[in-house]
């Protein structure tokens, strides 16, 4: 037994490995689609907009996860929707990191988001990856639909970021 497992494994990018085990184990394709059909779905009611962003390694030049996160809502243009109304959902898997950002034309607390991304650790650290995913988008679209500008009658979300999950 050795006493320095903990540089062992930081020598071999154990963090890396397991990021990549758990994006391969948990994000296949069709839960990909599965993620993408509940975020279109419930996107018809309301003027936001949410992206998911599952990334298994995260770059070495960013060691903090909620800059890593920043950088990820303008590279993936989270921001540019008419309304304002983007919101990111940033899994790292490497680093067992969950960040919710949303633009400014989302008026809901902090807290909100705050408690949100402690729900879904909770079930990511249970293991129940799949189901706690779909509750948070759930549980994110419930949260546009009460703190964005409600949509017209007859009017219908434009749809301005993918709902695909984005892989990194």
């Amino acid at each position: 037994m050795s006493r320095n497992g903990g540089k062992w494994k930081s020598a071999i990018g154990w963090a890396a490995i397991e990021g990549h085990w758990l994006r391969r184990k948990h994000f296949t394709p069709q839960v990909l689609a599965q993620i993408a059909d509940r975020i279109r779905q419930s996107e018809l009611g309301h003027g936001g907009e949410l992206m998911v962003a599952v990334e298994a390694v995260a770059p070495p030049h960013e060691r903090d996860g909620h800059a890593r996160a920043l950088e990820v809502f303008g590279r993936l243009r989270v921001w540019d929707t008419p309304g304002n109304t983007g919101v990111l959902l940033y899994l790292g898997l490497d680093r067992h990191h969950i960040e919710l950002i949303a633009d400014r034309g989302v008026t809901a607390p902090n807290e909100v988001w705050e408690h949100l991304c402690a729900q879904l650790q909770d079930r990511l650290s249970a293991g129940d990856y799949v189901a706690g995913v779909l509750a948070a988008i759930d549980a994110i679209e419930d949260v546009l639909a009460r703190h964005t500008a409600p949509l017209r009658s007859g009017e219908a979300n434009p749809n301005d970021l993918p709902d695909e999950p984005v892989l990194l």
